[in-house]
């Protein structure tokens, strides 16, 4: 049997989830661990390839390991925290088959993208907003929003350095909220593309900043061109919630 981990992290030290040679990442500070707590040999295998400064609420990773355990599976986050910084920490794991794979058997996927909607930067929201300044019109945002859901070409959407082999994907959800000065965009989908997300945001942002109008996304998706979508927005807005099964 394998184990699947839902881990959460603030990746702002981090050159991301996955293992670098150059720089620390979320896989390397957890496999290290991993190999503090169990003397054995193991695999882990995480389920989204977070970048650099992107956080989690909801990562998974599937953790196998080549001799049976003697602690129960509801104790290992306990055991495995004790060897992790405050900034990661592993909150459920479960009991999944060795067959199980959390990148192939993952239905949905949901990320919020954060941005600090004010005049003046909040220095607690720095490490996990984008900063906005200008106000923005939610509420055109999210008539822009709708024009995403549904199975389409995201091309448009999709950074340079993707391996991905099609770039259709579907959007079950996307919703627009403010509170204060806190805007928040939710997305649920069954896979994203490379900076998907977060050039997602930033075409909304251009809709609330009246640069285009909401009935203009649709257009954009069509053109399959990376140039008329919204800049890449930065890292530290985005986080992934939830992962599921």
């Amino acid at each position: 049997m394998g184990v699947l981990l839902t881990v959460a992290y603030d990746g702002t030290a981090y050159c991301g989830w996955q293992m670098q040679e150059n720089a620390i990442s979320i896989q390397e500070v957890l496999t290290n661990a991993i190999s503090k707590a169990f003397s054995c040999k193991f695999s882990l295998l995480g389920a989204s390839r977070t970048d650099a400064g992107v956080h989690a609420l909801g990562q998974r990773a599937h953790l196998i390991m080549d001799e049976p355990s003697k602690i129960l599976t509801r104790k290992l986050p306990l055991v495995l925290n004790g060897h992790l910084p405050l900034d990661i920490r592993v909150m459920a794991a479960s009991d999944v088959l060795d067959s199980f794979h959390p990148i192939n058997d993952a239905k949905s996927k949901t990320y919020r993208y954060t941005i600090n909607n004010n005049r003046y930067r909040n220095p607690l929201l720095r490490n996990f907003s984008a900063f906005v300044p200008m106000p923005l019109d939610t509420e055109k945002m999210a008539v822009a929003a709708d024009f995403f859901l549904g199975e389409h070409d995201f091309a448009a959407f999709c950074a340079k350095g993707s391996i991905a082999k099609s770039t259709v994907r579907t959007v079950y959800t996307l919703d627009v909220t403010k509170q204060d000065d806190v805007v928040d965009i939710t997305i649920n989908g069954n896979g994203f593309l490379y900076n998907m997300v977060r050039i997602i945001a930033g075409t909304l942002v251009n809709v609330g900043l009246g640069r285009i109008a909401p009935e203009d996304v649709r257009d954009v998706i069509l053109s399959r061109d990376r140039v008329r979508a919204g800049k890449t927005m930065q890292p530290q807005g985005l986080t992934l919630i939830e992962i599921f099964y």
